[in-house]
């Protein structure tokens, strides 16, 4: 089998936030659900954690800029490695993922060795 990162993308102000007790279980429970219908089948492989909104872009020519912005409607939010035979396979396992729900979107790729 082949690994691959699922790379969780959406609108920091569309996520459950944490002030709001009912909201953040129920999402909690719909990603462990999720998370362990995956790992029933023996495809998952590593747990990524939610990323902070904020952080550092560093350039090739050694410039460090804040950054990714979040006002960019889409940013990276969180990522996860499971196990699939096919790329094909991984995005079929990522329909169910949680952040669809609320307007977000799954990145596939492959993790390769070089």
């Amino acid at each position: 089998m082949k690994e691959f990162l699922l790379l969780f993308r959406n609108d920091y102000e569309a996520m459950p936030q944490r002030d709001n007790p009912e909201e953040w279980q129920a999402a909690a429970k719909k990603w462990q659900d999720w998370i362990g219908g995956i790992a029933a089948q023996n495809r998952w492989v590593a747990t990524g954690q939610r990323l902070s909104p904020g952080g550092k872009v560093v350039r090739t020519n050694g410039v460090i800029t804040d950054g990714p912005y979040t006002e960019i409607k889409e940013t990276l939010i969180s990522y996860c490695a499971i196990k699939a035979e096919t790329i094909e396979e991984a995005a079929e396992l990522a329909i169910g993922c949680p952040i669809l729900t609320v307007g977000g979107t799954v990145e596939v790729r492959e993790i390769s060795v070089w």
